[in-house]
């Protein structure tokens, strides 16, 4: 049975790889609870100096998994309900705030697509590398649903106005235009990657690790500012994706059709 997250460790750092190539590496559950425990043990890790993320089979993530929540698109709750979707888009939402207060520098290396909370994970990241085929989305809106829990993370990264240019234009993104936004470093040639990848291990491990850890620290310090968002961004993203709006958008992208909010010509 394949392991959703794969951890290797080479000396000082580790490897994180999203190990779903079926689903291009989607976000379940499982591969979710895999990450954040993966967090909290590389926290605790003094001898952990950084941490590449990256995903496998050509692809770096392709979002949320909504195949396991089927049963629920469009489906109201009934009174008195305690709605699930709450507690498990809360849980990604936990995972996006672990990375971020990771005490190691932490790379996204992304080769093909990183969509939706793939995006998200990108954000989080102190240093991003990215193939000429890598591509970048955050298309939530354009199924009926908000992009909430990567939200915040993609306003911090990209700040204010190109986040709203993102994230309410479902904005689909060429490495290239990536790294214009200020998402991506550097791109590298498709057949380069872990090359680069190591040069840029290289050079991140010429900081001394408590320095690192102490800058993360006071950066981490800036995003405390921010309200947390965690639990409105799980209510927001349960409401819609149990709303016909919702429905409709995932049946029309399901169907390759124009969602009917999308007035033909």
């Amino acid at each position: 049975m394949t392991t959703p997250l794969t951890v290797e460790r080479h000396g000082d750092v580790e490897h994180w790889t999203l190990n779903d190539p079926t689903t291009r590496n989607a976000l379940t559950d499982t591969m979710v609870l895999g990450l954040f425990e993966a967090c909290i043990r590389a926290k605790a890790d003094p001898t952990l100096r950084g941490i590449v993320l990256t995903g496998a089979g050509g692809a770096f993530c392709a979002g949320g998994s909504l195949s396991s929540l089927a049963g629920v698109i469009g489906q109201p709750l009934q009174p008195g309900e305690t709605d699930p979707l709450i507690a498990l888009n809360r849980a990604f939402g936990d995972v996006l705030h672990a990375l971020t207060e990771l005490p190691q520098w932490l790379l996204c290396a992304v080769d093909g697509p990183a969509m939706g909370g793939g995006f998200g994970l990108v954000c989080c990241a102190d240093i991003v590398v990215a193939t000429e085929r890598a591509s970048f989305g955050t298309p939530e809106v354009t199924l009926g649903l908000p992009p909430a829990q990567i939200a915040p993370f993609v306003w911090q990264r990209l700040g204010d106005a190109t986040a709203r240019h993102c994230l309410l234009g479902g904005l689909r993104w060429t490495a290239t235009q990536a790294q214009a936004a200020g998402l991506v470093n550097r791109v590298v040639d498709d057949d380069v990657l872990d090359t680069a990848v190591a040069e840029a291990t290289q050079a991140l491990n010429r900081a001394a690790p408590g320095a690192v850890a102490a800058t993360k620290q006071l950066l981490h310090r800036l995003r405390d500012k921010m309200p947390d968002l965690r639990d409105e961004a799980a209510r927001a993203f349960a409401a819609a994706l149990r709303s016909p709006e919702a429905a409709a958008g995932l049946e029309s992208f399901a169907k390759k059709l124009p969602p009917p909010w999308l007035k033909q010509p």
